[in-house]
């Protein structure tokens, strides 16, 4: 049987949270997808191409992982590629909630789809895209907490942002 997990998420940026679990989830199936969604209520600092290509500049060479992007509700996704297996990361007590309501939700439309939640490892259990922006929009260094590409694509994202915020004065 060919076992396939979807890892869903923003991935606005991907972070070595993220990449953490991709890593310790990917050798359990013969197929992996990480599939990037929107999300109306978030305002991306990546388009969903350009996080495409961070994700594959950040993944190991020689993998069975494809990066894919997908509209509309998670499980129809599922259910047309063939998974029934959806990967979610769960950092604290707060995720938790949310994530339980999504896979009991996700389980009463498509009842064969079952949500597996891996924890970060423990360096990373504080670890959130929107923090990392932040840090990065303010000139912190996010060293350690974002792969080598999207650390580049970070400076040079805010770095067009000033010079524009600068401009404008």
């Amino acid at each position: 049987m060919n076992k396939l997990a979807i890892y869903p998420g923003t991935f606005d940026p991907f972070t070595n949270g993220h990449l953490d679990i991709v890593l310790r989830s990917v050798r359990l199936f013969d197929r992996f997808i990480i599939a990037i969604t929107t999300n109306a209520k978030k305002t991306p600092l990546f388009s969903v191409p350009e996080r495409k290509e961070l994700i594959e500049k950040s993944l190991p060479a020689g993998n069975n992982i494809t990066v894919e992007s997908f509209d509309g509700l998670l499980v129809d996704y599922a259910e047309k590629k063939g998974c029934i297996i959806l990967i979610r990361g769960l950092r604290a007590v707060s995720d938790f909630e949310y994530e339980l309501q999504m896979a009991l939700l996700n389980r009463r439309l498509k009842p064969a789809i079952e949500t597996i939640f891996k924890m970060p490892s423990e360096e990373y259990s504080f670890l959130t895209s929107s923090a990392v922006k932040e840090i990065a929009q303010l000139g912190g260094c996010v060293d350690g907490l974002v792969p080598p590409a999207v650390k580049s694509a970070l400076i040079e994202k805010f770095k067009i942002n000033q010079q524009s915020i600068l401009a404008k004065i």
